[in-house]
């Protein structure tokens, strides 16, 4: 096995089990490892701090399988006890939905594979060299321990490049995937396209914020008689407008810029068999339309704000935060005295602390009170590795607003 010898100091991020080791650390390799390559990592003094994978187009030079040196990383039967483990951690899941995630990368001990399963069908992301390595390892494993029809491949995220590896869509294993796959979460129905759907066709890891979308519907009506009107903004295919619907809301203006995701989000209220008159979508840049509401003098009970991602890296934070302000402070402006505001970040370039002080600079800005009465985050198939806070991606909050 070859060494990943590394500079003096730099190997207290690993002592403390954290999963990377970037190309600075390194002081020199003892060969020319391939891609995927299991590498022992040794610190300056000549301690194995653990194995990993190498990567020698990417920055994170080395994603770590394990910090001891006694594991047979590369025996088939280590990486299917690690796909067992994370598909048995999230079986109790199965009782609410069969959209789940089953492998989150790094916090399974898997560094940069992704797998979601939708009903009897998975989706891969295979975003490391790592795991790409061992591509039809890992097909054969999730195929055997999932009894999966079938597995489709959506290696097209933008971490590929980086780590030098082109992008894969297309069949895996087993049988090719329907045009769309009817999926069940908290009683809503959704036509979900793995093909050329965002990320692997949804949006599972906003599973809890769409459950509370619904229940603060269902609780507005019992509280106030009525049902609550709601603004959705970014809101792909519906999935928080469904929610809303399924909740009793008397109406829910939805906006995108996409006309596919649209029409995508009508078929699904149809597939519930919601009133069409509750739902009404909105083809608009996001940032114009909430002006434009805020001049035609529209109100709301609830503003939903679930943008893409405004930062890639974290060369990008001052301009995201520019953004994510922006569509806050309008957000705001249109909501009652009372009203709801349910905004988030998908940004990991943005942290907990630095969202939510753009949030409060928003709210003062808006000249309005509100309390933070609730924090979202991904559901439970997308746990925090502690040792990993770079998995922290999702983070929102739940505001209400306060007449002092």
């Amino acid at each position: 096995m070859i060494d990943v010898i590394l500079k003096k100091g730099k190997e207290k991020s690993l002592l403390r089990r954290h999963p990377w080791v970037y190309d600075t650390a390194v002081a020199r390799v003892a060969a020319r490892p391939a891609a995927g390559e299991t590498v022992r990592v040794v610190s300056s003094e000549g301690r194995v701090l653990g194995l990993g994978a190498y990567s020698p187009a990417s920055t994170l030079r080395v994603r770590m399988w394990t910090f001891r040196d006694d594991v047979a990383v590369d025996d088939p039967a280590f990486l299917r006890a690690r796909l067992a483990q994370a598909i048995e951690a999230r079986e109790p899941l199965l009782e609410r939905t069969n959209a789940r995630r089953l492998v989150f990368g790094e916090a399974d001990g898997i560094p940069g594979l992704i797998v979601d399963a939708y009903g009897p069908w998975l989706v891969t992301q295979f975003q490391s060299a790592a795991v790409e390595a061992r591509r039809e390892e890992i097909g054969r494993h999730l195929m055997e321990l999932t009894g999966a029809r079938g597995i489709f491949d959506r290696s097209d995220a933008a971490t590929r490049r980086r780590e030098g590896l082109e992008e894969r869509i297309g069949c895996l294993a087993g049988d090719e995937p329907p045009a769309l796959i009817e999926v069940v979460e908290d009683g809503v129905k959704y036509g979900v396209d793995v093909r050329v759907g965002h990320k692997t066709g949804f949006y599972v890891d906003q599973r809890e914020s769409r459950l509370s979308a619904q229940r603060l519907a269902e609780e507005f009506k019992r509280r106030h008689g009525r049902g609550l009107r709601a603004l959705n903004c970014f809101c792909y295919t519906g999935g928080f407008s469904l929610a809303l619907a399924k909740g009793g809301a008397q109406e829910v203006v939805s906006i995108d810029s996409s006309a596919e995701a649209l029409s995508r989000a009508r078929a699904n209220a149809q597939l519930n068999g919601f009133d069409e008159s509750t739902l009404r979508w909105v083809e608009d840049d996001v940032f114009a339309a909430l002006r434009r509401l805020r001049e035609e003098g529209e109100t709301f009970d609830l503003v939903i704000l679930d943008p893409p991602k405004f930062a890639s890296s974290h060369y990008h934070v001052d301009r995201a935060a520019r953004a994510y302000k922006d569509i806050n402070l309008n957000g705001l402006r249109l909501l009652r005295e009372g009203g709801h505001l349910f905004t988030f970040s998908c940004s990991g370039a943005i942290d907990v602390d630095l969202f939510q002080k753009i949030v409060a600079g928003a709210v003062f800005d808006a000249g309005r009170d509100a309390w933070a009465i609730e924090r979202f985050g991904a559901g439970v198939d997308h746990p925090l590795l502690m040792t990993y806070p770079e998995g922290e991606y999702l983070k929102g909050l739940h505001l209400l607003l306060r007449d002092f």
